[in-house]
C-alpha cells in the first residue's frame, strides 16, 4: 500500500517537471571540445631548456647493512628497513634449495658487501644456509 501512494505521489509531480522545462526538447544545446593531447600540440623542448629536479638531483645512496650471521627472515627485515627492497636469496651450500622458510636458514654471505653505498633500486642478494648446516 505504502509503494502504491509513493508511486501515485511520483506519477503526480511527473508533469510538474516537465513544464518546468525538464523533456529533451527543452534543453540547452551542449558543446562539444575537443582537445588535442599535449605532446601533439606542444613544441619540442628546446635543448636549453633547464633539467629536472630528478634529473639534476643524483640517486639517494644507501649504506648496505651488515646482516651477516642473522637468520634470512631478520635480515631481509633489516634491509627493507634500510630502503633496500630488491632482495635475491640463494643457497651458499650450492645445493640450489629454495629458502621456504626464511628463520631457518643463516644468512653467511652478502653481495654488496656491509658498508657499500648503493642506490635504493640496487639488487642485494643473500647467501644463506640452513641453521645447523
Amino acid at each position: 500500500m505504502r509503494s502504491l501512494t509513493i508511486l501515485a505521489v511520483l506519477l503526480a509531480a511527473a508533469p510538474a517537471l516537465t513544464a518546468c522545462g525538464g523533456t529533451a526538447d527543452n534543453a540547452a544545446p551542449t558543446k562539444t571540445v575537443t582537445v588535442a593531447p599535449p605532446s601533439a600540440t606542444a613544441p619540442a623542448s628546446s635543448p636549453t631548456a633547464a633539467p629536472s629536479s630528478a634529473q639534476a638531483s643524483p640517486a639517494k645512496k644507501i649504506r648496505v647493512p651488515n646482516v651477516v650471521g642473522k637468520n634470512h627472515q631478520a635480515a631481509q627485515d633489516n634491509m627493507q628497513a634500510a630502503g633496500l627492497w630488491m632482495l635475491q636469496e640463494e643457497d651458499a651450500t650450492g645445493q640450489g634449495r629454495m629458502l621456504i622458510l626464511d628463520r631457518n636458514w643463516q644468512v653467511v654471505r652478502q653481495k654488496p658487501k656491509a658498508g657499500t653505498s648503493v642506490t635504493p633500486e640496487a639488487t642485494i642478494t643473500l647467501y644463506s644456509k640452513k641453521i645447523g648446516e
